[in-house]
Formats: C-alpha cells, sequence, structure tokens
C-alpha cells in the first residue's frame, strides 16, 4: 500500500511538471544512430516524438518525403516552431546565437519584429513569457541552463563549481583531444570527486529525474536491473562516455558543461550548410502537432514507414496500458509495408514487448509477434550512442 501510494504520488508530481513545463531544451537521443537504424529515404513517411526539435530536423537533412512531430506536451512544440520560424526568418549568425551559443542581446527585438509573427496562439502566449531565457548577457545563464532538464544542469554546475579542483578537471575534460587524455583526466580528477554521498543522494530522487523528464515506472526499472541502483546505472553510463567515446563531438554532454554549443560540435541543424538545406526548402516538410500519437493517427491517418517513439512507451505502459494499446492499434493501421519503428527503454527487455496484446488477425497478439526485432544492429548501434543513458534500444519492423 505505501509503495502504491508512493508511486501515485511520484506520478503526481511528473504529472503536474510535464503538464506545467518545457522539460527539455535539446534532444537527448543520438540522431546519428537514428539514421542508421532508420536508413531515411525519399519516399519516407516520419513520425516522431517532438521532444525539443532538434532532431526532427535533423532527419529533416536525410530529405524524407514529409515529417509529422507529435508531442502531448504544447511548450516542446512550441519550441520547434520557434526553430522552424528562425529557420524561415533568419539568417544563419543570427540563428545560430539563439540556438547555438543559446543567447542573442536582440532576442526581444527579433522575436517581436521577425518570429513571433509565424508562430501558433499558445507558442506565443509561450515565448511571450519565456522569451528571456534567450536574451541574458551572462553566458553561465543561457537558454540552455533553462526549463527543467536545464535547471538540473544548472545544479550540476553548481555542484562543480564548489569544488575548484573538479570544475578545472571538467573543463580539461570536455576540451581533451584524445581518449587517452579523456580516461586519464576522468579516472584519477573526476571519479574520485564527483561520485560522492551527495551526488549519489540526488540521483536517487524521484524529483531530480522527474526534472530530467524521466517518470517514476522508468525510474524503478533502473532501481531494479542495476545492483547499484539510479546512481550506479548513471555513473555506468558516464563513465562509457566520458572514457570511451570522443568528447570533441560530443554536443549532448558538452552542452550542459559549457551552456552552449560550438559551431565545429553542435547539431546538424546548426551547422550553415544544413541550415540552408532547410530554410531552401527541407523544413517545410515538417508538419508539427500538439496531442498524443494515437490522437494524430486517428485524425490525419497518415501512411508512415518510419516511427521514433523515443521512450514514452516505459511509462504509458505502466499506468496507461488501455491507451499503449489503442496507440500500437493505431499504428498498425498507419503502418505502411515494411514499416520500421525504433524506440528506447530504461529496460534491456521491457515487460510490455510480452505482456502488451494488440487485437488483429481473429486475436490478440503481443508485440514480439507483430514486430520483428534487429537486436544485433541495436546492440552495435548502441555502442556509438553519444548520449548513452538508455538500457534499451530497439529496432522493429512491423510484419505484414
Amino acid at each position: 500500500m505505501i509503495k502504491t501510494l508512493t508511486n501515485r504520488i511520484n506520478q503526481s508530481v511528473f504529472n503536474a511538471l510535464y503538464a506545467r513545463s518545457l522539460i527539455y531544451n535539446t534532444c537527448w537521443e543520438d540522431p546519428a544512430v537514428d539514421r542508421l537504424a532508420l536508413n531515411i529515404g525519399s519516399d519516407d513517411t516520419i513520425l516522431v516524438i517532438t521532444s525539443a526539435g532538434c532532431n526532427t530536423l535533423d532527419y529533416a537533412l536525410a530529405g524524407p518525403r514529409h515529417i509529422h512531430a507529435v508531442d502531448a506536451n504544447p511548450r516542446q512544440t512550441a519550441l520547434l516552431e520557434l526553430k522552424l520560424a528562425g529557420i524561415r526568418r533568419l539568417q544563419f549568425d543570427d540563428f545560430f546565437a539563439l540556438f547555438g551559443e543559446g543567447r542573442h542581446p536582440r532576442f526581444d527585438q527579433i522575436y517581436r519584429d521577425t518570429l513571433r509573427q509565424d508562430l501558433s496562439p499558445f507558442a506565443q502566449q509561450f515565448w511571450d513569457g519565456a522569451g528571456p531565457w534567450f536574451s541574458r548577457r551572462n553566458p553561465r545563464n543561457t537558454f540552455y541552463f533553462h526549463s527543467l532538464s536545464g535547471r538540473v544542469a544548472t545544479l550540476f554546475r553548481h555542484y562543480v563549481d564548489l569544488q575548484p579542483q573538479l570544475r578545472s578537471a571538467v573543463d580539461e575534460l570536455v576540451d581533451a583531444k584524445s581518449l587517452d587524455q579523456q580516461r586519464d583526466i576522468y579516472d584519477s580528477r573526476i571519479a574520485p570527486r564527483m561520485w560522492g554521498p551527495s551526488m549519489n543522494w540526488a540521483l536517487s530522487r524521484q524529483i531530480t529525474m522527474s526534472m530530467l523528464g524521466v517518470p517514476a515506472p522508468q525510474h524503478e526499472e533502473v532501481r531494479k536491473q542495476h545492483a547499484g541502483g539510479v546512481p550506479g546505472f548513471v555513473r555506468d553510463a558516464i563513465e562509457y562516455v566520458f572514457r570511451c567515446l570522443p568528447l570533441w563531438s560530443n554536443y549532448f554532454w558538452r552542452v550542459y558543461v559549457r551552456g552552449a554549443y560550438t559551431r565545429d560540435c553542435c547539431p546538424e541543424y546548426l551547422k550553415r550548410d544544413n541550415f540552408l538545406a532547410l530554410k531552401n526548402g527541407l523544413a517545410d516538410r515538417i508538419t508539427h502537432h500538439s496531442c498524443t500519437v494515437t490522437e494524430l493517427l486517428q485524425s490525419v491517418r497518415p501512411r508512415v514507414s518510419k516511427f521514433v517513439l523515443l521512450d514514452h512507451m516505459d511509462w504509458l505502459g505502466s499506468f496507461q496500458p488501455e491507451a499503449l494499446r489503442e496507440e500500437w492499434s493505431a499504428l498498425l493501421e498507419c503502418a505502411a509495408p515494411g514499416a520500421r519503428a525504433i524506440f528506447r527503454s530504461a529496460h534491456a527487455q521491457p515487460a510490455y514487448l510480452d505482456t502488451l496484446t494488440v487485437p488483429g488477425a481473429g486475436r490478440n497478439r503481443s508485440l514480439r509477434e507483430l514486430l520483428t526485432f534487429h537486436p544485433e544492429l541495436a546492440t552495435r548501434l548502441t555502442l556509438e550512442d553519444r548520449v548513452h543513458t538508455y538500457a534499451g534500444f530497439h529496432i522493429a519492423d512491423v510484419r505484414p
């Protein structure tokens, strides 16, 4: 009973945060891995959960026929709307100042005179209030230190700043030029100072995970499957990234250390040639929707060949299994022949793959019966994933 009550309280807190806040200011899935998994072609129609919109723009650069970006949180849609307005209306240097450096000294003027007219009424209302996130002149208070995930990054920055030796080591780490140098800095100067009781306590709190967009069911899945609980899982993930993958090209982690991207280390949509390609027509292939995946599929009924479902099935499967069943029924109805779906999970083998059943062909079938999985490809691509914070990455084709 106590556990049930605790779970309900945790979920209520997550729902309250989700309903009132921009959760993600940048996408936390590696689109380079996604593109290899999806093999996007010119005939593809993609459905992607919007998040911060970075990956939607990345997929557009592959030249698909159309992209439907959908998110139940309209604030995430508002962020994609602002990026699309910037692509249409701004020159590259102003656009990069906004979304690369995370601040622009003339944001108020640019927003009022150039961008606002292209936004939906909800997005206008949101950015009317949140615009100061971009207009701060302090480089330590950029857009990427706002939103819920940005606030967690701010807390981490303060934690590091309180330890000058750790701050010096972190700064040197992100500027390292070789993996040997990275490993030496991390092993000798960062790990001994970073993983103390206070860090472990913070990572064990559900409120911390909620601010990062991790609901209680995902938190619980991680806690149960890792011997070190959530702190142990996070430590393993960070150690793999910092010791085994080059940080000089890892814009995911660098932006939360520095608060900004650089021209050489940034998402693809922030590179000049790609920005111009989006401006010259590729961005026009994106349609954004503020609703659930099921609502989009049932109302628009697009013929989708590639689905990017992120990790939302973890919490939907735990708290709203009927909604997840309805979503998969709609997904299968709208899937083009040979459609491929990719999704992530806090668990290497989430239970809903076996327990969730979807009606069809005269009987209920599990997702494992409806999909053909590619575990070898998923395992290989996981090793290349620059984010590396999910226990499970799944690539599956819809069976005929």
